[in-house]
């Protein structure tokens, strides 16, 4: 009998919150890139965001680009779960996607940073909390600094807040490290967290209002 199997009916029991967060550059989209070839019942949470559109990156995929008056929009009318400032950017999660996907019977997985991850922990008593962390904080600066995509100034900022997000890491309840060329590990990690959980005793009941 295939464990892992998504069709395996006792893997699946209510469907999980799940928030991972970290600090900035620590490899969150590139983990949940990787986890979405897994092939499992999850869905991904699209972020919406204000801040301008990376080259790489596609509407509706990997964020929903918004300007400002539609994003004000929705957080004048509840309609995020979360949403903060972030960088001179705002970010937030679309509530009635998450409901949605739970109501589907999917795990749901939602992307924040550190700030972003304590609001939803207030709101949401039973989100499953996952701190991705890097090998090491020099290795952290390292992938900052490779990105490229940042102002000097930027680059300083997020450095200099990068070290005080490594702290928040006793906050959650599980952490996994995304080491180097080892994006499988983490993801693998997440999975076991994801059925650890399944077998819980008390089963967590998400509830979003």
């Amino acid at each position: 009998m295939d464990l892992i199997n998504p069709d395996y009916p006792d893997r699946f029991g209510d469907p999980l919150l799940v928030v991972v967060s970290g600090p900035s550059g620590v490899g969150k989209d590139a983990v949940f890139q990787y986890m979405r070839q897994l092939d499992r019942p999850w869905h991904f949470v699209v972020t919406a965001t204000t801040r301008p559109r990376r080259r790489t990156e596609r509407n509706g995929i990997d964020y929903l680009f918004l300007d400002t008056e539609e994003f004000e929009h929705m957080r004048e009318g509840e309609q995020f779960l979360e949403c903060a400032e972030v960088y001179g950017n705002w970010y937030g999660v679309p509530k009635q996607q998450v409901k949605d996907a739970l109501a589907r019977g999917k795990d749901v997985f939602v992307k924040l940073d550190i700030q972003g991850a304590a609001t939803v922990r207030n709101v949401v008593k039973d989100a499953l909390m996952v701190f991705l962390a890097p090998p090491s904080i020099e290795e952290l600066e390292r992938r900052l600094r490779f990105r490229k995509s940042e102002s000097l100034e930027s680059l300083r900022l997020r450095t200099k807040a990068a070290r005080g997000e490594m702290k928040a890491m006793d906050d959650f309840e599980y952490r996994v490290v995304n080491h180097n060329q080892r994006l499988d590990l983490a993801a693998f990690c997440i999975d076991a967290i994801v059925t650890a959980e399944k077998c819980r005793i008390p089963t967590r009941r998400v509830t979003i209002q």
